[in-house]
């Protein structure tokens, strides 16, 4: 006798308040998990970087060596590096136990919008108002960029490395892809400041928030549009976008202090959560639960599924950082 196959769950969306996170560190401007979620980086408008465990929201150091406001952040794959951006025009990267900058890198023109590291962390990307993505050899002694592209004929928002690929958007309305080990580029028009990029979990499609308050999806290899998502305000500042951990879900920050949450494949709008009263200014999707990060003024607040019962212990440490 066969049993009947169990009906297939419905995504869970993160849709509870865990916990709120007053970060002391003026305005935060972008917020991150690390790479394997148990930790959080917060960017400050102070110039600091603070690292917060995710389970007990509590800080367990501050970085502190950029002498302007913190834009964005990245966590190595191993936890012991961070890279950092700042609109100091700097890229530095950091010690994670010591706390202490193990490099800054100067060579941008302006200030630097984002920064993110390649698989292995030996080279850091950094895209800049000035218009071009600097990438950095994190081994070398050496402090030029080892490559810059400078394709862009304006300012570069936001920029994802996966792999051998390179994603960047920028404020001329264009959404390029590298392929690095082919050196070849691929160019989208979307026809309004690009805000944030990323690619999908199956690095099939590209997703891109524009300042026409719109959030596409585009297939990777064509440049066809494969969904737009709509409802949220995005008119005047570089605000998050990002996808559910497996690709379900289309989720972007909103000037009206919500998160806005699609179905992918159908467009439509399935949760719209009431963050506060401001600019939801960044977000942050764990890499393998459903949790999400968000950003508000001077805060941080975690996101679940399920409320959570009791206080589970935290499991591993990050390199001593505590």
């Amino acid at each position: 006798m066969s049993f009947p196959q169990p009906k297939p769950q419905a995504p869970q969306l993160p849709r509870h308040l865990l916990r709120t996170i007053e970060c002391n560190q003026g305005a935060v401007r972008a917020v991150r998990f690390n790479a394997d979620g148990n930790y959080l980086l917060s960017c400050g408008s102070d110039k600091s970087l603070k690292l917060w465990s995710v389970t007990r929201g509590t800080p367990l150091k501050t970085y502190s060596g950029h002498g302007y406001e913190v834009l964005d952040v990245d966590g190595s794959y191993d936890n012991s590096q961070l890279c950092s951006c700042s609109s100091d025009k700097t890229v530095i990267l950091w010690d994670v136990a010591t706390g202490q900058v193990a490099r800054k890198l100067r060579g941008h023109h302006g200030k630097v919008n984002c920064v993110q590291f390649n698989e292995e962390a030996t080279v850091i990307l950094s895209g800049s108002i000035d218009g071009t993505v600097r990438c950095w050899d994190t081994r070398s002694r050496r402090f030029e960029a080892i490559q810059v592209l400078d394709e862009a004929s304006d300012g570069i928002s936001s920029l994802k490395v996966s792999q051998h690929e390179l994603l960047t958007g920028s404020v001329d309305g264009r959404v390029r892809c590298y392929d690095l080990r082919m050196g070849q580029l691929h160019v989208d028009f979307v026809n309004s400041p690009i805000t944030c990029v990323c690619f999908s979990q199956d690095g099939q499609c590209t997703l891109t928030s524009s300042l026409d308050s719109t959030v596409r999806l585009l297939d990777k290899s064509t440049g066809e549009m494969l969904g737009e998502y709509t409802g949220h305000k995005m008119k005047g500042y570089k605000l998050d976008c990002c996808l559910s951990g497996k690709d379900t879900h289309v989720m972007s920050c909103s000037e009206d202090g919500h998160v806005y949450c699609w179905d992918l494949v159908e467009g439509s709008l399935t949760l719209k959560l009431p963050v506060g009263k401001a600019v939801v200014q960044s977000l942050s999707f764990h890499p393998t639960e459903t949790r999400l990060l968000t950003a508000m003024e001077g805060r941080v607040q975690v996101w679940g599924a399920e409320p959570e019962e009791t206080e589970e212990e935290e499991e591993g440490g990050m390199m001593g950082a505590s």
